[in-house]
C-alpha cells in the first residue's frame, strides 16, 4: 500500500510543473489565477473536516500561531508567484529542479542562525548549487528570458524554505487541519492582492483553463501532498524526503513525454547534481534531530519532509 501511495505522491507532485506549463501555454489562465484557486480550493477542502471535528479551534488560535501562519502564507504566496511565472520563461525540468532546492535553503537559513551541521550537509549544498550554476550557465547561453526564469525558480525555492520553517513554528501547537486551512486561506488573499496589483485576472477563463486549474489542484495538492502526509505517519520522514526528491526526474520525464521538452545535455547534468546534492544534504540534516516529535517541536527531518508546496 505504501508503495502505491508513494508512486501516487511522486506522480502528483511531478505533474505540477508540466500541468502548469501546459495550462499557461494553451489557455488564457494567468499565473496568479492558478496560485489563487489552488490555495482557495485547498483551504475549503481542508476546512470542512476541521470544522466538523473541532469547530471552535479557529477561534482559539493564539497571536503567536497567527503571526507564524501569516509569515508562512505570505512566503507561500510569493513562492507560487515566482515558481509559476518561471514556468513561462524557462523549461519545466529546470524550474522544478531549482525550486526543489528548498531543503538546501532551509540548511542555509539554519547555518545563518548559527546551527552547525555535519560535513555531508555542506558537501550536499555544494553539489546542489553546483547544479544551479550548470543550469543557469547553459540557459544564459540560450536566452536571457530563460535565465530570468531560472532565477525566479531559485527565489521560489528560498521562499518555500521560509514557508516551511515558519510553518514548522506554527505547527508546534496547531493541528494540521487548522494550520493548513488558515495558511492556504491567507495565501489565497495575498495572491488575490498580488493579482489586483499586477492586473492579472482571476476568472473569466475558457473551459479548458478551468479544467487545467482543477487538474493542477487535484493532482498536485490533493493527491500528491495528501499521499506524502499519510506516508509521514507510517514511514520514516527521511525516506519520505528522499521519495519527494523524485519529483525532479519525474517532472523532467513528464515534460519530455507530453510537452516534447528537449534540453541540452549540460542541463540534465545540472539536474543530476541537484538531485544528488539534495539527497546528501537531506540525509545529513535528518541525522541532526534536535527534538522528538512527541510533545516537542518538529524534528528537522520532519520539517524537511513536510515540503508541500509545488
Amino acid at each position: 500500500m505504501n508503495i502505491l501511495l508513494a508512486f501516487a505522491g511522486v506522480l502528483g507532485v511531478a505533474s505540477s510543473g508540466p500541468l502548469i506549463a501546459a495550462t499557461l501555454g494553451a489557455t488564457s489562465v494567468s499565473a496568479l489565477a492558478i496560485a489563487f484557486w489552488r490555495n482557495a480550493i485547498g483551504a475549503i477542502v481542508m476546512a470542512t473536516p476541521t470544522l466538523v471535528r473541532e469547530p471552535r479551534r479557529f477561534g482559539s488560535v493564539t497571536r503567536q500561531e497567527f503571526r507564524w501562519s501569516l509569515l508562512a502564507s505570505a512566503a507561500l504566496a510569493l513562492h507560487f508567484a515566482c515558481f509559476i511565472t518561471s514556468l513561462q520563461l524557462t523549461s519545466v525540468a529546470a524550474a522544478t529542479a531549482l525550486v526543489c532546492l528548498q531543503p538546501a535553503w532551509i540548511a542555509i537559513f539554519q547555518l545563518a542562525r548559527g546551527i552547525r551541521f555535519r560535513w555531508p550537509v555542506l558537501v550536499g549544498l555544494g553539489m546542489a548549487f553546483g547544479g544551479v550554476v550548470a543550469i543557469t550557465g547553459f540557459d544564459l547561453g540560450t536566452s536571457r528570458e530563460a535565465l530570468v526564469g531560472d532565477l525566479l525558480a531559485v527565489a521560489g525555492g528560498a521562499l518555500a524554505g521560509l514557508y516551511t520553517m515558519a510553518g514548522g513554528k506554527a505547527r508546534q501547537s496547531m493541528t494540521t487541519g487548522t494550520y493548513t486551512t488558515l495558511c492556504y486561506g491567507m495565501c489565497a488573499v495575498f495572491v488575490a492582492l498580488l493579482a489586483w496589483f499586477t492586473q492579472q485576472p482571476l476568472a473569466g477563463f475558457e473551459a479548458a483553463g478551468w479544467l487545467g486549474i482543477l487538474a493542477i489542484t487535484v493532482c498536485a495538492q490533493l493527491i500528491g501532498h495528501t499521499a506524502f502526509n499519510h506516508l509521514l505517519a507510517t514511514m520514516s520522514p527521511l525516506v519520505v524526503s528522499m521519495i519527494i526528491l523524485l519529483e525532479i526526474p519525474g517532472a523532467a520525464t513528464l515534460a519530455a513525454i507530453f510537452l516534447d521538452e528537449k534540453l541540452p545535455v549540460g542541463i540534465y547534468g545540472g539536474l543530476v547534481l541537484i538531485l544528488m546534492g539534495l539527497a546528501v544534504s537531506v540525509s545529513g540534516q535528518a541525522r541532526r534531530q534536535s527534538a522528538t516529535d512527541d510533545g516537542g517541536p518538529p524534528s528537522d527531518e520532519r520539517i524537511i519532509a513536510e515540503l508541500g508546496t509545488d
